[in-house]
């Protein structure tokens, strides 16, 4: 099955959220960063973004875990029909196929178990997954791509759980222009999936395909993007100016204002470029968001940011 025959809008398509999908795209870019965390209240689109974006990016959907997933699922187990028959036979687990796709995705990311959530983010962030259990033994090279979702209504995240996750965006309320395109595009891709044969969805798969060539140049050239003692200490003072807590937010900023770069065909990091990043690297590192407080910035801390950089 390609991506012309999955029923997901083309990303191309997808109205606003600017931020969430800048987020999911320095993340392809740039996979040292550490994933993208998406809040934001039921109804928001994030489902559909995450899923067209996979899409976009990689052609295929996301490895998806479910909200009661067990070890067995995630690490990976023994096949039980086989083993009835007494014929041990290893099954991989999810975080094997993410490696095989490229990109786990988490739904609801606050609603499973904190130790099933540790062991995901360390195996993406340290690139390797050890299973040692019940007569298995193996040690294994993985990378993929993580992207969790969350509605704050219920409930949020362990500060320490928080923090694996490199950028955190909100999907944020739309306007009344937006909300009433949301609405015209939805109704026009159900009456297009129905036509013989759909110009509007064959354009947008089209345009997916030309940014997914942009952000693969970019994620080719990256490395390449100069970050200078300037801008490295412009990271660090973004990240002690909005209170950052740990030494995490400063290098995440820096990985992203270079993906940022990369991303715009920049050959070294510049101020607006560290901004942005730094919006989405420090954002849940704050001591009031890592203990349940609210997601957005208030006046004062966009006052501190925009005066770091004027």
């Amino acid at each position: 099955m390609t991506a012309r025959d999955i029923r997901i809008l083309p990303y191309s398509y997808v109205v606003a959220q600017r931020e969430v999908k800048l987020a999911l795209e320095l993340n392809h870019i740039e996979p040292a960063i550490g994933g993208v965390l998406i809040s934001g209240q039921r109804g928001t689109a994030k489902s559909t973004l995450v899923r067209a974006f996979s899409l976009m990016a990689r052609g295929e959907l996301p490895v998806t875990l479910p909200i009661n997933a067990t070890d067995d699922r995630v690490l990976g187990g023994w096949e039980l029909d086989a083993l009835m028959r007494g014929e041990p036979k290893e099954q991989p687990g999810l975080l094997e196929a993410a490696a095989v796709n490229g990109l786990l995705y988490i739904d609801e990311v606050n609603l499973l178990e904190d130790h099933v959530v540790n062991i995901i983010l360390d195996v993406a962030s340290t690139g390797v997954l050890s299973v040692q259990r019940e007569a298995i033994s193996r040690v294994r090279q993985l990378q993929f791509g993580i992207v969790g979702t969350m509605n704050p209504e219920e409930g949020g995240l362990r500060p320490q759980l928080l923090d694996r996750f490199g950028l955190m965006v909100t999907a944020t309320e739309l306007t009344a222009a937006e909300r009433r395109e949301v609405v015209r595009t939805a109704l026009r891709f159900e009456d297009e999936c129905r036509a013989p044969r759909s110009e509007w969805l064959a354009a947008g798969l089209a345009a997916d395909r030309r940014l997914r060539e942009r952000l693969d140049a970019a994620r080719g050239a990256v490395q390449e993007v100069v970050v200078s003692d300037a801008a490295t200490e412009l990271c660090i003072e973004a990240a002690t100016r909005l209170r950052s807590v740990g030494q995490r937010g400063e290098t995440v900023t820096a990985l992203s204002a270079r993906a940022l770069a990369a991303r715009e065909g920049a050959r070294e990091v510049l101020p607006a470029h560290i901004r942005t990043a730094a919006l989405m690297a420090l954002r849940h590192r704050r001591p009031e968001s890592a203990h349940g407080g609210p997601d957005e910035w208030d006046t004062e801390e966009l006052g501190s940011i925009d005066g770091l950089f004027a």
